[in-house]
């Protein structure tokens, strides 16, 4: 044990504090323990170690679906040239077109997320498949049903045949997260199984809309851990080895290199309306957004400002217009638009929410009420 021993008195009137080791009898060997120690510790990580928590919970997904063709060998040309009788009969074709079928496969990532055999995946993988196969770490393959799939947030849920015991990952909390923390991406890449990449949190709400993707409502986490492609469906891992994401996408082109995830605060909602239901509320108003900046020339440092409205929408019912600045959503400040999203789906469709509104500097108050978001055609 360390001892602590007091200087006498010194003429400056100070007290000098001083840590004493007793003496090691075999200095040698305490040098000899302390190098053990120190090289041990280097070869460990947090990265293992998180990876040691969450990873005998990620999971394969292969795919297999049925696809129709027809024409075979002819399949090149025209169908209506395929129709026609008296072609068919000058090149010895049967009069009746054959539809051929082949399988196409497909393989992603996930994650075992309830004890019950329950695993969170992207849509894309499991879509339209008639077989999902589901590989665990230690070569077990087992059957999975798709119990329900949200295209709009690119979300679904995978049900394991058999009673388990099944290995769960541990939930974190997307909403405190902050740019710079470390994010782990685990997953299966090109078919290499649990395979670990390694980066930070680069940015958060990041809207999908803002990277092409018209067709999502996602407000995303972005990360520079590689993320390609087979890790779709995959975890985001905080330093803690907590799910914090489902790596969804990578940036190719300009900007390549750039992945996003969708946060598992998201992801769990999602998930439990599809357990309840098998289907997804998605609530709107009908406006689109942006941040309100400094450089904008407003008085205002915080707030999202309304880009455009939907003609006869929510919104525009409640008598919100362009150009408006919501500053407070129920009462809270807002700052980026995906707080307004949460307010918006928190509320539900049918029911009310109070927007504070900075309209050419006056203040108002609008009351909102969220409608069903029409599917695609």
């Amino acid at each position: 044990m360390a001892d602590l021993r007091a200087l006498p008195w010194l003429g400056s009137g100070l007290v000098v504090m001083t840590l004493l080791a007793p003496p090691s009898p075999w200095p040698g060997a305490a040098a000899r323990a302390q190098s053990e120690i120190s090289a041990s510790l280097n070869r460990q990580s947090f990265v293992a170690a998180a990876v040691r928590r969450a990873g005998p919970a990620v999971v394969t997904i292969d795919t297999e679906r049925t696809v129709a063709t027809s024409g075979g060998a002819w399949g090149g040309l025209p169908r209506g040239l395929l129709n026609d009788p008296l072609f068919r009969q000058f090149f010895g074709m049967p009069q009746q077109q054959q539809p051929s079928q082949r399988i196409e496969r497909g393989q992603g990532s996930g994650f075992i997320f309830q004890a019950e055999g329950l695993i969170l995946t992207n849509a894309h993988v499991v879509e339209k498949s008639d077989r999902v196969t589901v590989g665990l770490q230690g070569g077990r393959r087992v059957d999975g049903t798709v119990v329900g799939l949200d295209r709009l947030t690119d979300l679904a849920v995978v049900r394991l045949a058999g009673n388990g015991p099944w290995p769960v990952a541990p939930l974190g909390n997307s909403d405190s997260l902050q740019v710079g923390e470390w994010a782990i991406a685990v997953g299966n890449p090109y078919g290499l199984d649990n395979t670990v990449t390694m980066g930070i949190i680069s940015n958060l709400n990041r809207n999908a809309s803002k990277l092409g993707i018209t067709d999502k409502r996602l407000d995303l986490i972005q990360t520079d851990a590689a993320i390609n492609p087979g890790n779709s469906g995959g975890p985001l891992l905080n330093a803690d080895g907590e799910v914090i994401g489902i790596n969804t996408l990578v940036r190719t082109g300009p900007g390549a290199g750039l992945g996003f995830a969708i946060p598992i605060n998201r992801a769990r909602d999602i998930a439990r309306q599809l357990l309840k239901s098998g289907r997804v509320s998605h609530p709107v108003i009908g406006v689109s957004l942006e941040v309100v900046r400094a450089e904008d020339g407003t008085s205002l440092n915080q707030g999202v400002r309304v880009v455009s409205v939907q003609a006869s929408g929510p919104a525009a019912r409640a008598g919100l217009q362009r150009g408006d600045v919501i500053v407070q959503v129920g009462g809270q400040s807002i700052h980026y638009p995906s707080q307004l999203v949460t307010a918006v789906e928190r509320v539900g469709v049918g029911g009310s929410l109070v927007l504070r509104v900075n309209r050419a500097g006056n203040t108002l108050e609008l009351t909102v009420t969220p409608a069903q978001l029409s599917p695609a055609p």
